[in-house]
């Protein structure tokens, strides 16, 4: 019997967010189920391309890896991404792995990271711990967004943030809702002095470093700064938390 764990993450070319969150959680997971290899794989083509082209990286995808593990005869395999949602990657995932279903004896597939209640509270008391703000101070986060329906996902974080008592920490995304606007137009009703802008992201790259952190006059921070806010930038993606490396561990024991 040869036990493997794919860990599917959507990739990232900035390798200082890449060492310490999908390395990370990967390092996590093998330490803790010893008896399973553990492989990695991106389902973004174009990250794919490019780290190899820059870096001379090779990162499989899905299919390219799901191939190589039946020619080198795993039996059993345990699927876990690094998705956030269940949303547009993780569809095209599920998708990507249906041909493999019944080449081996047994393949479960972990749940992306917020996926029920559960979730939600376990990493909304975890970001509460590791980020304290004075009074006057607004944490806001900054999810991806998705067309997708899963994009429920963040306006229920947002709504366990206040349930939970949180209500200086405010959640916008940069593709779906709540927007941006949508966020400072809550903010406004109260007198804040100071913004901490944080990725809620399993990576801080492209969309940390740049659409939030960036100095361009449309990035959050610019957008923020304009409307008299001291901003404040954390650029740490999910991914180097230990809570959230605990939780997709936690999925995989979970993995049907």
């Amino acid at each position: 019997m040869k036990k493997a764990i794919v860990v599917i993450s959507f990739g990232t070319s900035h390798e200082d967010t890449r060492k310490k969150t999908i390395e990370a959680i990967e390092r996590g997971i093998a330490e803790e189920f010893k008896d399973h290899e553990v492989f990695r794989a991106f389902t973004s083509k174009i990250i794919i391309k490019k780290l190899r082209e820059r870096d001379n990286l090779i990162v499989p995808t899905v299919q390219e890896l799901m191939e190589q593990l039946v020619e080198d005869g795993y039996t059993d395999v345990i699927i876990q991404p690094t998705h956030i949602i269940n949303g547009i990657e993780n569809d095209n995932m599920l998708e990507d792995l249906s041909p493999y279903v019944k080449k081996f004896s047994s393949i479960r597939i972990g749940k992306p990271l917020l996926s029920d209640t559960e979730d939600y509270k376990q990493l909304v008391s975890c970001i509460v711990e590791e980020n304290h703000v004075g009074e006057k101070e607004a944490i806001l986060l900054m999810g991806h967004g998705t067309s997708h329906h899963a994009n429920a996902v963040y306006p229920a974080v947002d709504y366990t943030f206040r349930a939970e008592g949180y209500s200086n920490i405010y959640m916008a995304t940069v593709e779906g809702y709540p927007t941006l606007d949508d966020a400072m137009g809550l903010m406004e009703k109260n007198e804040y002095k100071k913004v901490l802008l944080i990725p809620f992201m399993i990576v801080a790259g492209d969309h940390a470093k740049n659409d939030m952190a960036g100095d361009e006059e449309d990035s959050w921070k610019s957008v923020l700064e304009k409307e008299g806010y001291e901003v404040d930038c954390k650029l740490q993606g999910l991914g180097e938390l230990r809570v959230v490396q605990d939780m997709f561990i936690r999925h995989i024991r979970e993995a049907e």
